[in-house]
């Protein structure tokens, strides 16, 4: 009998490669998003008219929860999914329902901040809209392995 610990989940190199990839792009612009929050001095490369304005969403009230900044929630998140979409890690069976689940929960923050952008706030960032895009990209991978592909025997 293997252990979770020695059970490598039968995904295709694409589908391990495609998360591993949209987290470090997910990284990467949580990454911006968190220091332009936090430095007046970086340009958010983003047109500025009547429905796109990042610098409307990132500075709005909704830009944060609790008084902790949205991006830097989204730097955490990514942080995590990066570690959890390693090589190493897809190796570990029982690490497939938390990456799925944290993947969930980030479609679900997504759906909260699409609604603010566009009811509340009333524009839209378009590195935010990257970042959606991202993190529904990740869960959708990672639905499609978790659905199409049984789970070894334990």
């Amino acid at each position: 009998m293997l252990t979770d610990n020695s059970v490598e989940l039968n995904r295709p190199v694409w589908l391990r490669a495609a998360s591993l990839i949209l987290s470090i792009f997910g990284l990467g612009v949580s990454v911006y998003l968190t220091i332009a929050h936090y430095t007046a001095s970086v340009i958010l490369a983003c047109p500025e008219n009547a429905t796109i304005n990042c610098q409307k969403v990132t500075t709005s009230a909704e830009s944060q929860i609790l008084g902790v900044p949205v991006a830097l929630l989204g730097l955490i998140f990514y942080v995590a999914m990066v570690a959890i979409c390693l090589p190493q890690a897809w190796k570990v069976a029982r690490l497939e329902p938390i990456r799925l689940a944290m993947s969930g929960v980030g479609v679900l923050f997504v759906l909260w901040l699409v609604y603010s952008e566009l009811v509340l706030i009333k524009a839209i960032c378009l590195w935010c809209t990257s970042v959606h895009v991202v993190t529904i990209g990740i869960f959708l991978c990672l639905l499609y392995g978790f659905m199409t592909y049984p789970r070894p025997s334990e």
